[in-house]
C-alpha cells in the first residue's frame, strides 16, 4: 500500500500554487475494444466534473485513432501486440520479439508517466500491466508518493478458479496489495464479486469500491434507419463470427422475421469472413444491412427496437443505459467472463440469453429470440435503473482520492 506526501495536486515546482488536475488512464487493450471504451467513459465523465482537469489514455488498442475523444482528453498508443490462438502474444507490426517489444511499451509508459506527473493513475484491469510492463512504473511512483494508484475491474473477470491461477502466475494479488490505494469494480455488488476466490487481504478488500456500471450516453449523431430496427452487435466483432452466422441463417430462414436486422460487424471482424457474410446479406434484399464499425453505436443503441449482442462488458452498459430489450450471445472461450454475466443478467431478469448448450446456436433458435423481442421486459422493469451510478461514483471516488478528503 502506498504511503503519500502531502502537497499531491499542487504545482511540482514547489510553489504551492494549485494545478489543474492531470489523471492517467493505463488500458493494455492487446484485443478487442473494451479497455479503451471503458476508460473514455470515465476519463470523459472525470475532466467534465472538475475544471481544468485533463487525461491521457495509454492504450495498446489498433484501433485508438478512430475514435474522437472528448476536450481534455488524449491517448498515447503503445506499439500493438496480438493474441495468438494457443494464448502467446506476437509484436503486431515492428517485426521485434515479445521481450523487446514489451520493454518498449514499459519504457514508454514509465516516461510519460514521469513527464505527465499525473495525481491520479487509473489502471484498467491488469495490476502489474501486459506481461509486468507496468511494474518498474508502479515502483517508480512509490517512491515519490504523490500520485494515487486505483485498479479498476470490470463486474466479471473470469470464473475463480482461472482467474486465481492467472493471478498467481503475474504476481497480481502482491501488486494489488502494495500499490494500489484504492480497487473500484465497475459493477455493482449485488450482481457478482469478480475477486471472488482471490486471496486478497482483509486491507485490501476494505479498499474494494463498487461504483455500478457506467451510463453510456448519445455523445456523436448517428444516421438512425428511418424504418424500425434490431440492431445486431459483437462489440468489437473480433469473436463475433458465429453469433453473426446465427442471426444472418436466421433471416436467411425466415423471409417473414421482423423487423430488419442492422448488424455492425465492429472493427475486428473483417477479411474473407465479412466477405462471404456481405455476399448473404446482399441477397436478403435489404432486410438485413451490414456496417463494418460505427464509434457513435450509442445512438444506434438508443434507435433500436431491440438488441442481439455479445456479453462484453460495454455492451451490457450499453444495453442497460438505453433501456434495451436484448438477447445476449455470450463467448465461452477463451473465458467465462461474457456467460457469467448474460447468465447472471439474465437470472436478474435483465437480459435473454441464448445459452449454446441449453438453446443451441441454430437459426430456429435465433428466430424464435428475434421474434421474442417485443414481448420482452426492459432491464428498468427489473430494476436496472439503480445499477447505472458508475460515472458519478466514479468521480466522488477520484474527488476523495486525489484531495485527501
Amino acid at each position: 500500500m502506498q504511503h503519500h506526501s502531502a502537497g499531491a495536486g499542487q504545482n511540482s515546482k514547489g510553489t504551492g500554487a494549485e494545478r489543474p488536475r492531470r489523471v492517467m488512464f493505463y488500458s493494455h487493450d492487446t484485443f478487442g475494444l473494451g479497455h479503451l471504451r471503458r476508460s473514455r467513459a470515465l476519463a470523459s465523465a472525470l475532466t467534465a466534473s472538475h475544471p481544468g482537469t485533463s487525461a491521457i489514455i495509454l492504450t495498446g488498442s489498433p484501433i485508438a485513432g478512430r475514435f474522437t475523444f472528448p476536450e481534455k482528453v488524449d491517448h498515447v498508443r503503445l506499439p500493438g501486440v496480438s493474441k495468438l490462438p494457443d494464448g502467446s502474444y506476437i509484436s503486431q507490426t515492428l517485426g521485434l520479439d515479445i521481450d523487446d517489444t514489451t520493454a518498449l511499451r514499459s519504457g514508454l509508459i514509465q516516461t510519460a508517466i514521469e513527464q505527465y506527473d499525473p495525481d491520479l493513475l487509473i489502471v484498467d484491469k491488469e495490476p502489474t500491466g501486459f506481461r509486468g510492463e507496468l511494474l518498474p512504473t508502479l515502483e517508480w511512483l512509490e517512491r515519490r508518493g504523490t500520485t494515487r494508484c486505483v485498479l479498476g475491474l470490470r463486474d466479471v473477470l473470469d470464473e475463480a478458479t482461472v482467474l486465481r491461477a492467472e493471478w498467481k502466475r503475474k504476481g497480481a494479488v502482491e501488486a494489488t496489495e502494495r500499490f494500489y490505494d484504492e480497487i473500484w469494480v465497475y459493477g455493482p455488488r449485488t450482481f457478482y464479486d469478480p475477486t471472488e476466490g482471490l486471496p486478497l487481504s482483509d486491507a485490501a478488500r476494505e479498499r474494494i469500491h463498487w461504483t455500478g456500471y457506467l451510463r453510456r450516453e448519445v455523445t456523436d449523431e448517428a444516421d438512425i434507419p428511418e424504418e424500425p430496427y434490431v440492431l445486431i452487435t459483437p462489440g468489437g466483432g473480433g469473436d463475433g463470427r458465429t453469433m453473426v452466422d446465427q442471426v444472418i441463417a436466421a433471416y436467411e430462414a425466415d423471409p417473414e422475421l421482423s423487423p430488419r436486422a442492422m448488424l455492425v460487424y465492429g472493427p475486428f471482424l473483417s477479411g474473407e469472413v465479412r466477405e462471404a457474410f456481405d455476399d448473404r446479406v446482399e441477397k436478403l434484399n435489404g432486410r438485413v444491412t451490414a456496417v463494418g464499425f460505427d464509434a457513435r453505436i450509442e445512438a444506434l443503441f438508443a434507435g433500436a427496437q431491440g438488441v442481439v449482442c455479445m456479453g462484453g462488458y460495454n455492451t451490457f452498459c450499453e444495453v442497460l443505459s438505453f433501456d434495451q430489450r436484448a438477447v445476449i450471445v455470450p463467448r465461452t472461450v477463451p473465458r467465462l467472463e461474457q456467460w457469467i454475466r448474460a447468465s447472471r443478467a439474465e437470472e436478474l431478469g435483465l437480459v435473454r440469453m441464448l445459452d449454446e448448450s441449453r438453446d443451441g446456436m441454430t437459426p430456429e433458435a435465433m428466430i424464435a429470440a428475434i421474434r421474442g423481442l417485443p414481448s420482452q421486459a426492459r432491464p428498468s422493469e427489473a430494476g436496472a435503473d439503480g445499477l447505472l451510478d458508475g460515472l458519478d461514483v466514479v468521480v466522488r471516488r477520484a474527488e476523495a482520492l486525489v484531495s485527501g478528503t
